[in-house]
C-alpha cells in the first residue's frame, strides 16, 4: 500500500512541476505580435510608374486615331457610294435622252410605263415622281422615259428623262424622277414618252 501510494505522489508531483513550469527558456515555439507593423510608405509616390502611365496614354491615342482612321475612311466609301450612284443616274439619263430623240409620238412602250406622284411630304416639298417599269414582253428589254413637269396651265415647266436597262421578262423597277424647280408653284408629273429597246 505504501509502495502504491509513493507511485501515485510521484506521478502527480510530476504533472504539477509541468504544468506549472513558467521558466521561458523554451523559443522553439511561434511568437506573435499583439499589433501589425504599419507598411513602409517612404518609396511610394502615389502615382503609377511613368513607363505604365506613357504606356496607357499611347494605347488612349492609338484607339482615338483608328476611331477617327475607321470614320473618315467610312465617310469616303459613303461619299464614293454616293458619287458612283449619281454618276450612273446621270449616264442612264443620257442614254434615255439620245433613244427618245427620234422617236416619234409616244413610243411603243406606253402600256409598260406608268407614272405616280410621290407626297411632297417625304420630300422637302420638291415634286417627285415615281416610274413603273414593268416588262410585260417574253424578252429581255430596255427603256427609256420622258416625264415632263406642268403647271396648273398644262404648260411644261420642266423635262426630264430616265433610262432602265436590261430589265428581265416580267421584271419591274422604279426609278425615281426629280424635279430641279423650286416647291412653288405646285407641278404635276406627267408621262410624255416611253419607248422599249
Amino acid at each position: 500500500m505504501t509502495a502504491a501510494a509513493a507511485v501515485v505522489l510521484v506521478a502527480f508531483g510530476a504533472t504539477a512541476v509541468v504544468a506549472c513550469d513558467g521558466g521561458g527558456d523554451d523559443t522553439s515555439g511561434p511568437t506573435f505580435s499583439e499589433r501589425p507593423s504599419p507598411p513602409i510608405t517612404e518609396s511610394f509616390s502615389g502615382a503609377p510608374p511613368s513607363a505604365l502611365a506613357s504606356s496607357a496614354s499611347e494605347a488612349v491615342e492609338s484607339a482615338r486615331a483608328s476611331a477617327s482612321t475607321a470614320a473618315a475612311s467610312a465617310s469616303a466609301r459613303e461619299a464614293s457610294r454616293k458619287a458612283s450612284i449619281g454618276a450612273e443616274i446621270e449616264r442612264s439619263r443620257r442614254v434615255a435622252e439620245e433613244e427618245l430623240q427620234d422617236v416619234q409620238g409616244r413610243g411603243n412602250a406606253l402600256a409598260e410605263v406608268a407614272v405616280t406622284g410621290k407626297t411632297r411630304t417625304g420630300t422637302g416639298g420638291v415634286t417627285t415622281a415615281i416610274v413603273n417599269i414593268t416588262n410585260k414582253t417574253q424578252d429581255t428589254a430596255s427603256y427609256a422615259v420622258q416625264v415632263d413637269f406642268v403647271d396648273a396651265a398644262g404648260t411644261v415647266v420642266e423635262t426630264q428623262f430616265v433610262g432602265e436597262e436590261d430589265l428581265a421578262p416580267g421584271e419591274r423597277r422604279q426609278p425615281l424622277v426629280i424635279s430641279r424647280q423650286p416647291p412653288e408653284p405646285v407641278l404635276t408629273a406627267r408621262l410624255t414618252k416611253a419607248q422599249r429597246y
